[in-house]
């Protein structure tokens, strides 16, 4: 085998690697909305890196575990109803979902030893590596800071804008980890893309970037139920209540009403934009690996804006609103991730055929 089949070889190996964590980062994504959506995120009230991998053993065990979460605000003004039992099942969720974490830190790390103790990397991917692992520790840290938000007197969850950060500092971590993974796949240049195609999707990119803001929002405030009604936010299309709070710039982060009015606006601009897209991509580029991204891109954003308003209009019901609701933010990262292809594929190389493992 020649050097460059070797560095073919490594680089496809490299990649199987950083995509096996792409979608330990995906599901890491939907157990933290399953965490969020049955309200388990405080149950555990402390951080134990090593001790804290595995769950009580034990009655007397469950029983102290138990007691911490009983002074919190969450159980004393939300969940004083609590039996032993219904604290076991929302431990569960919080616990598995730091217990990924911790798995998904051991992948990558195996696979970093490994790799460079077979010396597979090269000079060019050790600084995106370290990038890497910094995007990991900072998503943990914020993960803590985000409990440790619910945990004070006065409040019952997590702070939406912790959680919020959390959410984003996820999305970018599972792009960037995509993108990677797509830089060792052996693109292929060929021809030019068409700029203006680029510029608008940069546009949609920011719309997307803040939709996703609002709609973590949407999830920390439990916006959804207090406007259970599409098209209109409880009877109006533009609530007089969307400019209540002072100061003003308040409303933007802190109104429900005005969220909704956001949230839904972005969405209805990003299915245009995205048809926008399609069409012009079908009509100007001539390339079917963009082209066929770029309706798969359409389609998600579609059953985006469905489950979305299905979202909205089951909030009030709690067993079913947990499914949809976990639809809602897998598709979410498909979008996010079908975009981050379609920025991948219009950066490098303009337009390219990509060689897949």
């Amino acid at each position: 085998m020649n050097l460059q089949e070797t560095k073919l070889k490594n680089n496809r190996q490299i990649a199987l690697w950083l995509l096996a964590g792409v979608g330990m980062i995906v599901i890491q994504v939907l157990l933290g909305g399953i965490t969020r959506l049955t309200e388990s995120g405080l149950s555990i009230t402390e951080w134990k890196p090593i001790t804290g991998a595995l769950p009580p053993i034990g009655d007397i065990a469950w029983q102290t575990e138990f007691e911490k979460y009983r002074h919190t605000d969450q159980f004393k003004y939300v969940h004083q109803s609590f039996s032993i039992s219904d604290f076991k099942f929302i431990f569960f969720w919080e616990w598995f979902h730091r217990l990924w974490a911790r798995l998904m830190g051991m992948v990558f790390l195996v696979g970093f030893t490994y790799f460079l103790v077979k010396k597979k990397f090269s000079k060019s991917t050790v600084t995106p590596l370290i990038v890497l692992f910094v995007l990991g520790g900072i998503q943990g840290a914020i993960g803590w800071i985000m409990v440790k938000s619910g945990l004070v007197p006065e409040k019952y969850f997590v702070g939406h804008v912790e959680l919020t950060t959390h959410f984003i500092a996820a999305l970018i971590l599972l792009s960037y980890t995509l993108w990677f993974a797509m830089s060792h796949l052996n693109p292929r240049i060929e021809n030019r893309m068409i700029s203006s195609q680029e510029k608008l999707l940069i546009f949609i990119l920011i719309a997307v970037f803040f939709q996703l803001i609002y709609g973590g929002f949407m999830a920390g405030l439990k916006a959804a139920s207090s406007a259970p009604t599409w098209p209109s936010i409880n009877g109006a299309f533009l609530p007089s209540q969307i400019n209540e709070l002072s100061p003003w710039a308040s409303n933007l982060i802190n109104n429900k009403l005005a969220i909704h009015f956001i949230h839904r606006g972005i969405g209805y601009l990003i299915f245009a934009l995205s048809l926008l897209f399609l069409v012009k991509s079908n009509r100007l580029i001539h390339w079917d690996l963009y082209k066929k991204t770029s309706a798969l891109f359409f389609i998600l954003v579609f059953i985006q804006i469905l489950l979305g308003v299905t979202a909205l209009m089951t909030s009030t019901n709690t067993s079913t609103f947990v499914y949809v609701g976990v639809a809602h933010q897998f598709t979410a990262m498909l979008i996010v991730m079908s975009l981050t292809v379609l920025l991948f594929l219009s950066k490098n190389s303009r337009s390219m055929k990509v060689e897949l493992i």
